[in-house]
């Protein structure tokens, strides 16, 4: 067995994302819940800079950081289910895409309706918004996700080829979450998106991603108090 420990939380999709990809890997590991209104001890030795999850520690040693986490694990083991190409111009590629929609964060985050100031999940506190800014805040969200679908997905099965990997994890995560977005915010960001919605139907019949995942209602009870 690796030495191999995750801390996180059931509700972080930063968190499973990492999940995703040890599940794909067939790495196991020991799995710590944090309680980030208490932080623990070790979740602040290990991460003193941004005191955040995830963290994987492997034999000792911590690492920080989503997306960085899956290439550590990607370079660590690479015989292990591949999770970015070999070839450097496709690795480019799949680097770019999966942080396009990190890099669009404020923009599906400005839909959400924060009211508690304890939300840890993200740090935008956004306002309450007139329907006229909803509408345009939608809109904008719609046309990332098309920019996503036609120039990242195009035609293809996942966004490297037939199979899934990093690009897809670090897309595919968030959008189980912004449909829970979606749903309690009562907007339709996905309803254009016919090949994205395809994709997403194939991305969670992948094993590793239902092992990973919590359950849609789960955060959708989670999230309903929070985001009012």
């Amino acid at each position: 067995m690796e030495d191999l420990k995750l801390f996180g939380v059931w509700y972080s999709p930063f968190v499973c994302r990492v999940k995703c990809a040890l599940q794909l890997k067939g790495l196991n590991h020991e799995y710590i819940e944090e309680d980030l209104s208490n932080k623990s001890d070790l979740l602040l030795q290990y991460n003193p800079v941004h005191k955040k999850i995830p963290i994987l520690v492997h034999a000792g040693k911590p690492i920080v950081e989503s997306l960085i986490i899956l290439e550590y694990i990607d370079e660590t083991w690479p015989d292990k289910y591949p999770l970015l190409p070999k070839d450097p111009y496709e690795r480019s590629k799949a680097r770019f895409w999966g942080n396009f929609l990190q890099d669009k964060e404020s923009t599906f985050w400005s839909l959400v309706l924060v009211r508690a100031s304890t939300f840890e999940f993200s740090r935008t506190i956004a306002v309450a918004l007139t329907e006229e800014t909803k509408e345009k805040t939608v809109n904008e969200v719609v046309e990332v996700l098309r920019t996503l679908e036609e120039h990242g997905l195009g035609d293809k099965k996942f966004f490297v080829g037939d199979d899934i990997g990093f690009t897809d994890l670090a897309i595919g995560i968030g959008i189980h979450w912004m449909k829970v977005v979606e749903e309690l915010k009562e907007v339709k960001i996905f309803e254009t998106c016919t090949r994205l919605q395809a994709w997403i139907a194939r991305f969670n019949e992948v094993p590793a991603v239902k092992e990973g995942l919590p359950s849609y209602n789960e955060l959708v009870t989670h999230y309903k108090s929070r985001w009012g």
